[in-house]
């Protein structure tokens, strides 16, 4: 199921990038586990459809750091001979895939109406999700990398942008095909996956990690994985900074026409959208190996790197343990709501009190990390 590696000898030459994917980990952490739904700030929620939050930019986030690692990795797979590449390639696939199901499926069980166990139906558990798209989008780039490498994958990009835009339109109900109900995402989600499968989080089945956007979101991977290979031949250098940057506005500045035409909309992970959020994270990145690698500023990067070395085991603990905490009965209340209600709420505003458990429980799940990198401990699935 998974690796356990002694990395005490990985080399700091591209710190930044670790530092990016531990970023990332632990504002999914933050956005993820708040102490209540109905209390948030506006920045730690995603937008209601069309439109942009800082939230919207954590997913694709995870994407784009996948494809920097990928960056790294590939040249030692493309040497593989085909079998070993593919099982390797596909025995990733489907753990990641799997774990994200049992994460849906986790605890198992649920109270029917006269208050008693029952195990839940594995046939209604919801079939896609986070890390079911990270499974799905990493092994499509990664095939295509290996097929065809980085020209391959420039070719996939363009395509699969300029190709959604009209899918999206003359597939979906007009007069307004990008709407929730009706678009063409989820129609092909119903008839694919069914209704009982589907997350209903929007008051209808709606998938927001469903197949057709999948095809989309493969393109924040490549692109990742263009970027490292960027940054390795440019080295950290000033120039490489200003690279980065000047990629990041213009793609922004593209997304920001696109959308006047085809919204930036995270949910149905639109072509706009690809295009906003890899040019942050090219700004991102080039303001990291800025500070990081040129100014020497690494006092404040070990927090990061903790949540960086393990980032899918971290990520899937902080599902588990906060659903634990949920299930554990203290009185009227469960443990997460004892701890919410005498802790935070007993002297906080809801958003404050909601934003600091979130806060406090990052710190928890950080923990576990730095028990996890003092004792060498790498989990790789």
């Amino acid at each position: 199921m998974a690796e356990i590696q002694n990395l005490s000898n990985t080399s700091n030459r591209y710190l930044a990038l670790d530092v990016l994917r531990g970023m990332t980990i632990a504002f999914m952490i933050i956005v993820n586990t708040p102490g209540s739904w109905s209390a948030l700030y506006a920045p730690l929620a995603h937008a209601d459809w069309h439109g942009f939050t800082p939230t919207d930019l954590v997913f694709p986030t995870f994407l784009f750091v996948v494809g920097n690692a990928m960056s790294f990795s590939m040249k030692k797979m493309q040497e593989m001979n085909p079998k070993d590449f593919y099982t390797k390639v596909f025995k990733r696939t489907f753990l990641i895939f799997f774990i994200g199901w049992l994460l849906n499926a986790f605890p198992f069980y649920d109270y029917n109406e006269a208050g008693n166990i029952e195990f839940i139906a594995l046939t209604e558990v919801r079939f896609f999700g986070v890390l079911q798209r990270i499974a799905l989008a990493y092994c499509l780039a990664a095939l295509l990398l290996y097929w065809g490498g980085p020209k391959l994958g420039w070719i996939y990009s363009i395509a699969a942008l300029i190709l959604y835009w009209p899918i999206m339109y003359f597939f979906g109900d007009q007069p307004d095909p990008y709407a929730l109900a009706g678009n063409a995402a989820i129609k092909l989600d119903l008839l694919v996956v069914g209704e009982s499968r589907m997350y209903m989080g929007e008051g209808i089945p709606f998938d927001p990690e469903g197949i057709l956007s999948t095809l989309t979101s493969v393109v924040n991977v490549i692109f990742g994985y263009l970027a490292g290979k960027a940054i390795q031949k440019g080295g950290n250098t000033l120039a490489t900074v200003k690279r980065l940057l000047l990629s990041g506005i213009i793609l922004i500045a593209i997304a920001q026409s696109w959308d006047l035409v085809f919204p930036i909309n995270k949910k149905i992970w639109t072509s706009s959208y690809v295009l906003l959020t890899v040019g942050l994270d090219l700004i991102l990145i080039a303001v990291l190996i800025y500070l990081i690698e040129l100014k020497n500023s690494k006092s404040w990067t070990y927090f990061f790197e903790v949540f960086g070395r393990n980032p899918l085991i971290l990520y899937v603990a902080s599902g588990i343990v906060i659903s634990i905490f949920s299930m554990i009965p203290m009185g009227e209340t469960t443990f997460k709501g004892a701890i919410y209600s005498n802790l935070f709420t007993s002297w906080l505003s809801p958003k404050n009190a909601s934003f600091l458990f979130a806060l406090s429980y990052t710190m928890l799940i950080w923990l576990i990390g730095l028990w996890m990198d003092k004792n060498k401990i790498y989990i790789k699935v």
